[in-house]
């Protein structure tokens, strides 16, 4: 039996024209709660963060998809974490209260797939 390889996954986030339409103390929660998010998908079991990109200076405005604000590669042991790290934008509170959650603000899109290894000729 082979060994289970980690699945290679790109995380695409958007935010939405509702980050934008935030008075400013509400974008200050949003990105404190954007950070606590950012940092929980570092901390999910068997994850390896190998990089991102923040498209913030050439793509300006809501992401309603590619191209998209911010991205994060990383190695996953399994779909069942890729699909806890999307969740986090469902359970991530903005608010104190915890009215308003993340994906109120942001989306998020992963694409799975596995390393590309080219063979040297």
């Amino acid at each position: 039996m082979s060994e289970q390889k980690p699945l290679r996954v790109l995380l695409c986030f958007g935010n939405n024209q509702n980050f934008f339409n935030a008075p400013r103390t509400e974008q200050l929660e949003v990105w404190d709660a954007f950070s606590r998010m950012w940092n929980g998908i570092h901390d999910l079991p068997g994850v390896s963060v190998l990089g991102n990109l923040d498209d913030d200076q050439s793509m300006v405005g809501p992401s309603y998809g590619y191209p998209w604000t911010t991205y994060l590669l990383a190695d996953f042991p399994d779909l069942a974490t890729v699909h806890a790290a999307c969740n986090l934008l469902r359970t991530t509170a903005v608010d104190r209260e915890g009215v308003y959650k993340l994906w109120k603000y942001f989306k998020v899109e992963a694409r799975v797939g596995r390393e590309l290894i080219v063979q040297r000729a």
